[in-house]
């Protein structure tokens, strides 16, 4: 039983079904404002930045990044795996709590949801890129062909990834759009648009909300949430074999499959508070996503804030106690201290120090701390991405191979224009989908209340 007086009000005022209907709705009923448009203009100019950035790097190869001998890895797949992290909350947020029955999630795993499926797509375009020849990219899947007995390899990490990523992709937006059936036939029944009528009917594709589509809707969100629940862990767990099958220093290592998905949970659910506290602000929604759904959030982020901070001294002290002088040069001499160290102490102090700011009932109750904090999440999972693949690359077993890297503008691009994509994608989703589930929150109106209980 959910108990009110303990856990706060899963929504605040005596809403009817009526006006929650007309509260979240009205942001895809009515035009936008004008920071709106700015803003996708903004993403609009990042996207092109993005786009000409993978023209230049197709056109003339990946000689235009900064990769070098030594560093075949830059920018492409630390965002990559930024981007993937990112990806990890909306199925993790909407997945687990689902599967633990807890309520709050109602008001926020629409967005989460949404997020997963934009970040996704962008972390898709950089493995695709630093193939260095796009065009040849669908030869790593597997399927019988006209090229004789030629088949990827099983073996790599790589093919793995091609594989986690599709399912990944495959079933957070079959349990995204799949969720969003009720609230496309709201709008529906709601729009005296001819076209919105059309439009909408079509993606709603037939609902009528009767009892048997809803037992069928209950059970298929159960079954695609067990599926994913999976793919939340393998996903990530096949990123770090990447990194962990091979015998650099720093990489050859058991911890990091565990830390390659608390790490990803930990920058998505990040994302997700940046982003609920926009939509709160912005479409004044904060009878829905109040004091107490951030609150849980940021509570979150605290335990897995330990977590990660354990990581890094479980990494340190393995590298110590190995007595193996590669891995304790590579810790001590080119991330502790020496040329990456901006980076490295970046990465504690964002991932594991300023979250603990958060044990304060006062942070926790000041939107715009909780917005810098979880921004400052996200830059720290950038800087570990960037610990990770470059200090143990730029100096290896053989100092005279040992070169330092920078990106290019053309990397600096590309990056910003997936930025470019994402934002642009969150903003049509702010106008044309309903931010927070209709029906869900509806289900939870009255939790908590004797009427309930």
């Amino acid at each position: 039983m959910y108990n009110r007086a303990i856990r706060g009000s899963l929504i605040i005022g005596d809403k009817s079904y009526s006006q929650i209907s007309a509260d979240i709705l009205a942001p895809t009923e009515t035009k936008p404002g004008k920071w709106w448009f700015a803003m996708m203009t903004l993403a609009t100019l990042a996207s092109i930045w993005g786009v000409y950035s993978i023209y230049i790097t197709v056109a003339k190869g990946i000689g235009t990044w900064g990769v070098n001998n030594t560093v075949g890895w830059g920018w492409a797949i630390i965002n990559f795996v930024w981007w993937i992290g990112i990806g990890h909350a909306g199925t993790a947020f909407s997945i687990f709590l689902l599967i633990l029955r807890q309520k709050w999630r109602t008001s926020i795993n629409r967005a989460a949801e949404a997020m997963t499926v934009f970040a996704v797509g962008c972390a898709a375009i950089f493995p695709a890129l630093h193939m260095g020849r796009i065009w040849l990219a669908f030869f790593i899947i597997p399927y019988p062909n006209t090229r004789g007995p030629l088949w990827v390899n099983f073996n790599s990490p790589l093919f793995w990834d091609f594989i986690a990523i599709s399912a990944y992709l495959l079933i957070s937006f079959s349990f995204w759009y799949l969720g969003m059936l009720p609230d496309f036939a709201t709008i529906r029944d709601r729009t005296t648009s001819k076209i919105r009528k059309a439009l909408y009917g079509f993606f709603s594709i037939g609902w009528v909300g009767s009892s048997r589509q809803w037992l069928r809707f209950d059970s298929l969100a159960f079954i695609l949430g067990g599926i994913a629940a999976v793919l939340v862990v393998s996903v990530h767990s096949i990123v770090s074999t990447d990194f962990a099958v091979s015998v650099e220093p720093g990489w050859h290592t058991t911890i990091f499959p565990p830390y390659f998905v608390v790490g990803a949970i930990f920058s998505g659910f990040a994302m997700v508070m940046t982003l609920m506290i926009i939509i709160r602000k912005l479409y004044r929604l904060g009878d829905y996503v109040t004091d107490g759904h951030l609150d849980a959030i940021a509570r979150i982020l605290i335990f897995i804030s330990l977590i990660m901070g354990t990581a890094y001294l479980t990494e340190i002290f393995v590298a110590w106690y190995s007595g193996s002088e590669y891995e304790m040069f590579t810790f001590f001499r080119n991330r502790i201290t020496g040329e990456y160290a901006l980076q490295f102490w970046g990465m504690i102090i964002c991932n594991a120090l300023i979250p603990q700011l958060f044990w304060f009932k006062k942070i926790r109750s000041s939107l715009l701390m909780m917005f810098v904090i979880s921004l400052f999440i996200n830059l720290g999972m950038w800087f570990e991405r960037f610990n990770i693949v470059i200090t143990s690359l730029s100096k290896d077993y053989l100092p005279s191979a040992w070169a330092s890297y920078t990106p290019t503008w053309v990397e600096v691009g590309t990056y910003v224009g997936t930025i470019g994509i994402f934002l642009a994608g969150v903003l049509m989703f702010f106008r044309y989908i309903p931010m927070i589930a209709v029906s869900e929150v509806k289900a939870v109106r009255d939790i908590g209340t004797r009427k309930y209980d």
